[in-house]
């Protein structure tokens, strides 16, 4: 549902789900914090998630990992702005630059970025969804308890998915009260953020429920401690759980799938696609 504005930014979401790559330049977050901190490394690593199958590349210059510092808008600037300038040197490939900063989300647009990837949901600068409505970006409007340096200390739900939900819902109203269309409104149940080991796995279970807002639903499950505590494994060896959630989230409806490891992600999509009967082949 609602797939067809997305189909505007990458033609290919009308027939298959779509992966986007993660591309983190900071020093801390909690998968791959530090290896991409150069403009130079990042670059590089952007171009290896574009070898590898990526449709959209998400730029990071802020850790949203449970327990992290805020990062000031001007360091995040100087992390993030230079790599979208660089991808853009190479590749139209829509660039998405995950930031709560509407000062970030402006600078970003304006460097090539076509998607704002908001971890707070509209609620952390409520200026960013003027800068989405008056740039035609795209807004991913996420879930979450409150900001990182303390989403998991009371997490309490009467119904974590009718919650979310009703959360989703408003906030979209305020995406569209701003001037945003409803074809450039992605939702993101906001695995990990703000949620128990259960709630993670229900969300998973019950993603269906989000269809009712008709919007294409973003999942980001990749490498995230609740795999960890499920299988008992470092972040490092998250691979094949990471794979079960992708291949779960598409079957229950998910349209985009926010993930690590490309290549074997995209497999998975096909895979997965295939099975729900989106294989073009024989």
């Amino acid at each position: 549902m609602g797939d067809e504005g997305l189909a505007r930014l990458v033609p290919e979401a009308a027939r298959r789900t779509l992966v986007m790559g993660i591309l983190n330049v900071t020093p801390d977050s909690f998968s791959d914090g530090g290896q991409h901190a150069s403009v130079e490394t990042a670059l590089a690593h952007a171009r290896r998630l574009l070898d590898e199958g990526a449709d959209i590349i998400d730029v990071g210059g802020e850790s949203t990992r449970p327990g992290a510092d805020p990062v000031a808008a001007e360091e995040e600037l100087r992390r993030v702005i230079p790599v979208i300038e660089g991808i853009r040197r190479f590749s139209q490939v829509p660039i998405s630059v995950d930031t709560t900063k509407a000062v970030v989300a402006r600078a970003a647009v304006q460097a090539g970025a076509q998607v704002i990837n908001d971890v707070s949901g509209l609620a952390a600068d409520p200026e960013i969804a003027t800068v989405a409505a008056s740039t035609g970006a795209y807004v991913v409007i996420m879930h979450t308890l409150g900001p990182p340096k303390t989403m998991q200390l009371q997490i309490r739900y009467s119904d974590v998915v009718a919650d979310i939900i009703t959360f989703l819902r408003r906030q979209i109203e305020v995406a569209v009260a701003a001037g945003i269309p409803r074809e450039r409104i992605i939702i993101d149940p906001g695995i990990g953020f703000g949620k128990t080991v259960g709630h993670n796995l229900e969300i998973l279970r019950r993603l269906r429920e989000f269809l009712v807002l008709e919007q294409p639903i973003l999942m980001g499950t990749s490498r995230k401690s609740f795999i960890g505590r499920v299988l008992d494994l470092p972040v490092d060896q998250r691979l094949e759980g990471t794979a079960a959630t992708v291949a779960l989230s598409i079957a229950n409806g998910a349209a985009i799938v926010r993930v690590h490891d490309v290549l074997q992600m995209v497999r998975v999509a096909r895979m997965t696609d295939a099975v729900l009967g989106r294989w073009s082949g024989e």
